[in-house]
């Protein structure tokens, strides 16, 4: 959700309105905000997130560390998962700044009883390093490159089977 999506004169969310009109649960929806829609978060801001929450919407904050991370959004906003940004990801073989940052992430996050996502795992070394680290959930290359609509269902249909 970027900034301007968040602050949208809308008096209901899309999403929000979207899921109601079909009688849908948002509990599968995960939606990524960015540090930068926190950064100055208007009280339209908080409504809208309170409005995502109460349809069952979880919430992710994209890229940590690399914006204006503050720690205070981890508990001023009710954010579900963490994501870890690819830059971090991307060094672990080579960088023990990369590895200490990650490793600290993933143990504060699940301290404050957040979820982890790491970003861009293109290696079985950097997906096994997360696994040992404690880190939840992982996308990347390693799993698969972006998809059209029709060969992700494919491609979920064939994991699911």
């Amino acid at each position: 959700m970027s900034p301007i999506q968040s602050m949208a004169d809308d008096e209901e969310c899309d999403l929000v309105r979207h899921l109601a009109e079909h009688g849908l649960s948002g509990e599968r929806i995960v939606v990524e905000i960015t540090e930068g829609v926190l950064l100055n978060a208007s009280p339209k801001v908080q409504e809208r997130f309170d409005e995502l929450k109460k349809a069952k919407i979880q919430l992710a904050l994209d890229d940590f560390g690399t914006g204006y991370s503050s720690m205070s959004y981890l508990h001023k906003f009710d954010i579900d998962y963490i994501k870890i940004d690819k830059s971090f990801v991307q060094n672990l073989a080579s960088n023990q700044g990369s590895r200490a940052i990650t490793e600290t992430i993933i143990a504060m996050a699940h301290k404050l009883n957040k979820k982890v996502i790491a970003e861009g795992i293109e290696t079985q070394h950097q997906l096994d390093y997360l696994i040992q680290a404690g880190c939840d959930y992982g996308q990347g290359y390693f799993y698969s490159e972006a998809l059209p609509p029709q060969e992700f269902l494919d491609f979920a249909r064939s994991e699911l089977s």
